[in-house]
């Protein structure tokens, strides 16, 4: 006889278990006391820390500067902090949390708005410099994709970042000194943020054409690197790139799910 097989169980038993509709406790834990303090002083962090000058996601050697991706980041640590207790009922400073992070939504909205470029900024002092970190705004739930200034930012970062082939510089080193020496090559974790974007604008056939492209692009065992040379396709930067793979991870399930959603 061959060997036993323990057989999983029938997914309609999973489905009635009461913590699948709970998705923060599928390990079936509970946030505990010094937990929540943790992530409770990390929102109050976001919020006094918003408008400091800093490097960026990029860590730029240049003076420190009020990145809108940062922004944006501590407006999503203010979100999920609200989440996380209303969800729970936890205590906490939850309306003051969720005011914080209306206000910086607005202000990414309003003061890294260019009117000139018609675009978001790379800082929220504006000025129109792109970076395509802007892209990741509407997966972190700061910007939607649909909104009209983040159509046109992705818009704008797909033509004025753009490396061909669909590939994305991060920014552009004349409008934006990072203080490195050199040119570097296409960031591949950017063009899957774009796919993101296009798919939250309803996209799809865009974004799957991409996306495709982009997964051409592996190595024969199927990894990416870092980045990619625009001109001669070779991979440059770091190999493997974790970054690079989320991208294909997080893009590939956005993409189909918004193409099942279609469907019904």
């Amino acid at each position: 006889m061959g060997q036993r097989r323990d057989r999983p169980a029938p997914a309609r038993r999973l489905r009635r278990d009461p913590r699948l509709r709970r998705p923060w406790l599928l390990s079936g834990g509970e946030i505990q006391p010094a937990l929540w303090a943790g992530l409770a002083g990390l929102a109050d962090a976001a919020e006094r820390a918003w408008r400091q000058p800093d490097q960026g996601i990029w860590e730029v050697r240049s003076e420190g500067r009020g990145f809108t991706y940062s922004a944006g980041m501590c407006q999503a640590a203010l979100g999920r902090a609200v989440r996380i207790g209303e969800r729970h009922g936890l205590p906490g400073r939850i309306d003051q949390w969720r005011a914080a992070a209306e206000k910086v939504r607005r202000t990414i909205l309003e003061e890294s708005w260019d009117e000139k470029s018609g675009t978001l900024s790379a800082h929220l002092s504006g000025g129109g410099v792109l970076d395509a970190s802007l892209l990741a705004l509407p997966t972190r739930e700061v910007v939607p994709a649909g909104h009209p200034r983040m159509v046109a930012t992705a818009e704008a970062i797909a033509q004025r970042l753009s490396a061909g082939g669909g590939l994305l510089y991060r920014y552009l080193h004349d409008e934006a000194p990072d203080g490195l020496a050199g040119d570097e090559g296409a960031f591949v974790l950017c063009s899957f943020w774009l796919v993101d974007n296009l798919v939250g604008q309803g996209r799809l056939e865009e974004a799957g054409e991409l996306y495709a492209s982009l997964c051409g692009r592996a190595s024969t065992v199927g990894l990416l690197s870092e980045q990619i040379h625009p001109t001669t396709g070779e991979f440059i930067g770091n190999f493997p790139q974790a970054f690079s793979h989320i991208g294909i991870i997080a893009s590939g399930v956005n993409l189909q799910r918004a193409r099942a959603a279609s469907r019904r």
